[in-house]
């Protein structure tokens, strides 16, 4: 495992070197042959985009299926030459990078003292956004972070992540870590769109049904932090728009085991919402309908 670990390594800082060396405006060019060598020589995961794809739009024909799934790979990889440059950018320029109209809406919320959820998904360049609207508020976030399969590239991810500012919370076994930061009123940024675990609650989801995980509804609920989800779709000039909207829980009726189903119908109500707008910038490459 060391040594697949240190191979996968090698070849992944040995991009980072070339695209850094290139910028981040000739390594998106790179994007397109990428997505050709693993879509069609080298397909990783393409059956399962193309099933994700089925299911999500029944009404598209093969055709339009395989034309979808193309650009899916062509707008990750998109997304993965950006990350590699991001260490190597001024903050000025991450920052112009992402527009975000709605930024004051996120400062008063924010500024409610109970600390704040940041909530986005694997759309468009979801690790540009958390580093860009921080910087542009002015306030450090608190991002939430998986431990890697390979602890090498996960640690450089880490680096990437904190380089301008913010800073990263590991996620374990529970949601320990996280509460604390929201108790110290920070805010968290979280992204929400993974599957959930088989008998946890399950929500309509681009028209399935869809196991979704109760943690980030949690947090909301226990320590009153709002919800503020925020969806950043890449424009053709390869800039972004932060969309911002919010999911209210004060007035929130019932029992926790319904808010928490509530909170995560709203949230996937909203994400679907995008989706369909920019299909191919969501991450369709996970098995979001195992079960």
């Amino acid at each position: 495992m060391k040594l697949k670990n240190g191979f996968e390594y090698f070849l992944f800082t040995s991009l980072v070197r070339v695209f850094s060396l290139i910028g981040i405006k000739r390594a998106r060019h790179a994007a397109h042959i990428l997505a050709f060598l693993f879509y069609y020589v080298i397909p990783i995961r393409k059956s399962t985009v193309i099933s994700n794809l089925k299911l999500a739009f029944p009404e598209k024909s093969a055709e339009e299926i395989k034309r979808l799934s193309y650009r899916t790979y062509y707008s990750f990889a998109v997304t993965i030459v950006e990350i590699m440059c991001i260490p190597y950018q001024k903050l000025e320029t991450l920052k112009s990078l992402v527009k975000c109209p709605d930024l004051e809406l996120i400062r008063k919320k924010y500024e409610e003292n109970k600390g704040a959820i940041l909530l986005t998904a694997h759309f468009g360049n979801w690790e540009l956004a958390a580093i860009s609207v921080a910087a542009q508020l002015g306030i450090t976030m608190y991002v939430a972070a998986k431990p890697q399969r390979n602890s090498l590239v996960g640690d450089w991810l880490n680096m990437m992540r904190e380089k301008f500012g913010n800073k990263v919370v590991m996620l374990g076994m529970s949601f320990r870590n996280i509460f604390k930061e929201l108790k110290n009123r920070h805010i968290i940024g979280l992204v929400g769109d993974q599957r959930g675990e088989p008998d946890g609650p399950r929500v309509n989801f681009m028209g399935v049904s869809s196991a979704v995980y109760p943690g980030t509804a949690v947090l909301a609920i226990r320590t009153g932090a709002p919800v503020i989800v925020c969806i950043v779709p890449r424009q053709p000039d390869f800039s972004y728009t932060a969309h911002v909207d919010i999911i209210e829980t004060s007035e929130l009726e019932g029992t926790e085991e319904e808010k928490i189903l509530e909170i995560n119908q709203r949230y996937s109500s909203i994400l679907e919402k995008y989706i369909r707008m920019y299909p191919e910038q969501w991450l369709w490459m996970h098995k979001r309908w195992k079960y």
